[in-house]
């Protein structure tokens, strides 16, 4: 990893318990959406609670039906956790409408307005299906891309948000430097969609630039990465760790689960989120 500069985490100078909330999709085959997001975060220490946008029918081999949640309970979801437990991190995934973006927006404007947002902008399932409206691209960008501490855009997902080619680290950076523009305070541009035998994560701040690179696993099992990735990284700022530091421990907690994947399914099976449980009972 290289660094310019050492920036802090929005919860660094915070008393934070690790506690996390993520607004996302469930995914009945467990490998993404709400069901990896708890994984990841309970796997690094943290707390996770959600308020679950929709119910996929989903398994290795794809998105089959979904079946979005009313807006009132999903926002009234928000609210019950705000008003009891609290948050440390706010995690956004699959939103899907027009309506739920700024409905889900709106309810974090009032109930979480001082939690650091991770923006996981999802927009389609590993096998293809969209999982955001073309119309609510735009939401995204205009509601939740401002003032987000964290955006973690794929390259197919900067090119929908800024018009822009991100084909390569230039791309990355193009794309990194509109978004900020734009007003999130930090952009991590992952590189796995882009071709190579290593590929490179780019986090992008008002301070500089970091570059994380990782060597490319062949391999299926890859089912709810992006989701794996960025609620990682929200678990990690919960317990007030640096933004580039939990970038870099996000993305070996990722790579290892990647390498250790349990190989189940006929698809794009998912990762194996329990290592660190499964290490540290071996060294018992």
């Amino acid at each position: 990893m290289n660094r310019t500069d050492e920036p802090q985490s929005d919860t660094a100078n915070r008393s934070s318990k690790g506690r996390v909330l993520i607004v996302a999709g469930s995914d009945s085959g467990g490998g993404a959406g709400i069901q990896a997001d708890i994984k990841s975060v309970t796997a690094l220490g943290g707390y996770a609670m959600t308020a679950i946008t929709a119910i996929t029918v989903q398994n290795t081999l794809g998105v089959h039906d979904v079946f979005g949640i009313p807006l009132k309970t999903v926002t009234d979801q928000i609210a019950c956790v705000a008003s009891d437990i609290g948050t440390d991190t706010v995690k956004t995934g699959m939103l899907g409408t027009v309506a739920m973006v700024e409905a889900v927006a709106e309810a974090l404007d009032t109930h979480l307005r001082v939690a650091p947002r991770i923006i996981d902008p999802v927009m389609v399932a590993k096998g293809g299906h969209p999982l955001l409206e073309d119309r609510a691209v735009a939401a995204v960008r205009s509601l939740l891309v401002p003032g987000a501490a964290l955006l973690t855009p794929n390259a197919p997902e900067a090119e929908r948000l800024t018009d822009l080619s991100v084909d390569g680290i230039n791309g990355q950076r193009r794309a990194a430097e509109k978004l900020l523009r734009a007003g999130a305070r930090a952009v991590l541009i992952k590189g796995g969609h882009i071709p190579g035998a290593r590929f490179t994560d780019l986090l992008a701040t008002e301070s500089g630039e970091h570059f994380f690179e990782a060597e490319r696993i062949d391999t299926t099992s890859t089912h709810g990465t992006g989701c794996t990735l960025a609620s990682a990284i929200a678990a990690l700022l919960a317990q007030a760790m640096a933004l580039p530091d939990a970038v870099e421990k996000a993305q070996a907690y990722v790579h290892e689960a990647i390498r250790t994947a349990p190989g189940l399914g006929a698809g794009h099976g998912p990762l194996n989120h329990a290592w660190p449980v499964q290490q540290a009972a071996q060294n018992r």
